[in-house]
């Protein structure tokens, strides 16, 4: 549901920011080949997503070096992301950890950048800073982001809110948004 919710951001914030926002996603255990669970993409339509030609497929380090910044839903997706590849700590965070680390901050420190490539990267080192400075108290017990399969529609719905929720302030602050106090930026309008 991450991966097509920054797609639709991107898409709709025109064609500059969809040219240069990209986002895949790979499974640490994921039934490769199979499309996207019923119930997440009726969920990720309500949230704006489309998950036509969705296809699981599973990590390799090959995704996390092309990536300029690496969220993953749990801590133990971010453990096996740091396995395959340990360089990538600087840059790999839960979605929970970034978006708190990212209200911490204001997402206003990286609208200077001059473009996305450019607020990815100081986007990453400040979140990395700021975690290493412990400037906030991250709440282990909600860090994680839990993988709704085999769950009710009601828990997918809750999982994809939670996704959204943390995801949007993040897309803004790589957008070049400002994000406003409390953790918050304005979704872009159609194009």
């Amino acid at each position: 549901m991450a991966e097509r919710i920054t797609l639709a951001y991107a898409e709709a914030g025109g064609a500059a920011l969809a040219g240069a926002l990209t986002a895949s996603s790979a499974g640490t255990r994921a039934v490769v080949g199979h499309p996207i669970e019923p119930s997440a993409g009726l969920v990720l339509r309500g949230l704006g997503g489309n998950a036509a030609g969705f296809v699981a497929h599973q990590l390799v380090a090959d995704d996390i070096n092309r990536a300029d910044l690496v969220l993953t839903m749990t801590r133990r997706h971010r453990d096996k992301v740091l396995q395959l590849d340990p360089r990538v700590m600087a840059r790999t965070f839960t979605l929970r950890e970034a978006a708190a680390l990212l209200k911490a901050v204001g997402g206003d420190a990286f609208t200077a950048d001059p473009d996305l490539a450019s607020r990815a990267r100081h986007l990453g080192a400040t979140l990395f800073q700021r975690r290493a400075a412990r400037i906030v108290h991250l709440d282990r017990q909600r860090d994680d982001i839990p993988d709704p399969i085999g769950a009710s529609l009601d828990k997918f719905q809750r999982v994809g809110d939670a996704i959204a929720e943390s995801l949007i302030p993040i897309l803004g602050a790589l957008a070049g948004d400002t994000v406003k106090p409390g953790g918050s930026v304005p979704a872009p309008t159609g194009q």
